[in-house]
């Protein structure tokens, strides 16, 4: 298992969809079981929670540093 790949598809599929970004800040385990449509093993998927994590917090950071430039160019 490419836990790599799994993160990506986590990341694509719940920052598109509000109800699932809710569900991963309340249980992470249970939404990245449901996203992934697999049980993984703890070691496994508290790696990927970890990485979704740094992943969504990497694009927010992104995004608002996105927004700071574009409200200083004006």
């Amino acid at each position: 298992m490419d836990i790599k790949e799994q993160i990506a598809k986590a990341v694509d599929k719940i920052t598109k969809d509000k109800n699932l970004q809710e569900q991963f800040q309340k249980d992470p385990v249970k939404a990245l079981e449901s996203v992934l449509g697999i049980d993984l093993p703890d070691d496994v998927v508290n790696q990927v929670v970890q990485g979704v994590k740094a992943r969504l917090t990497a694009d927010k950071v992104s995004d608002s540093v996105d927004a700071l430039k574009s409200f200083l160019k004006k």
